[in-house]
């Protein structure tokens, strides 16, 4: 094995250390040295690669938002023809479909994006642009097709629902938990975004003639 090899090896183990660290613990409860305690990984060559913290949970950030926003420009061009409701709901269901398949990846997603820690929080909007701009662009398409309401424009409903999609399923865990019915297969799932963006996109109260 070569050193490049051997490199790539170890930044690989400390990623994979970092990932479920930060991703069942969270960002605060962290600290290199449990990094290393828990996972055999000795000091020296941790501190050889990342010198703290917060440059470890930047490169985890970092890799969950580019592994996300590969998925999500494999598969938006089909969601994109699809009914306005079911583009959205089913675009929103991709972020949840990879969280399925890589669930420690959630938290670190989650606090980077709805409680980023201070001294990071630039750090964190600067990696997350290029998948916002993916975001961006999937919602403007939905947005042009759609009859909007009076004095609304495209880049305001296109601004709107990307927030939708960043909280999406923060809104939808509360919506279940006052129903009492909490989702336990994709069906359910199905059913409970249709009609929390059912709402969402259409509103609840009719127009005053």
């Amino acid at each position: 094995m070569t050193q490049k090899e051997r490199q790539e090896r170890s930044r690989r183990e400390i990623l994979r250390a970092a990932m479920e660290e930060f991703g069942t613990r969270g960002y605060d409860a962290v600290s290199m040295e449990n990094i290393c305690a828990r996972h055999g990984i000795s000091k020296g060559m941790m501190y050889h690669y990342y010198s703290n913290k917060d440059e470890l949970f930047l490169l985890c950030v970092g890799t969950i938002f580019s592994q996300l926003q590969k998925e999500i420009e494999s598969r938006a061009p089909s969601l994109a023809e699809e009914e306005t409701l079911y583009a959205v709901r089913d675009f929103c269901l991709l972020r949840e479909d990879y969280f399925q398949r890589n669930p420690q990846q959630k938290l670190i997603f989650e606090t980077a994006l709805l409680r980023p820690p201070r001294q990071l929080a630039e750090a964190i909007h600067t990696l997350h642009r290029p998948l916002y701009e993916v975001n961006q662009r999937f919602f403007h398409a939905i947005a042009a097709r759609m009859t909007l309401r009076p004095g609304l424009s495209g880049e305001k409903v296109t601004r709107y629902l990307e927030c939708v999609n960043t909280y999406f399923w923060q809104l939808a865990a509360q919506y279940r938990a006052e129903t009492g019915t909490p989702v336990q297969d994709v069906h359910s799932l199905f059913q409970v975004a249709e009609e929390l963006l059912n709402l969402t996109l259409f509103g609840v109260a009719r127009q005053p003639d």
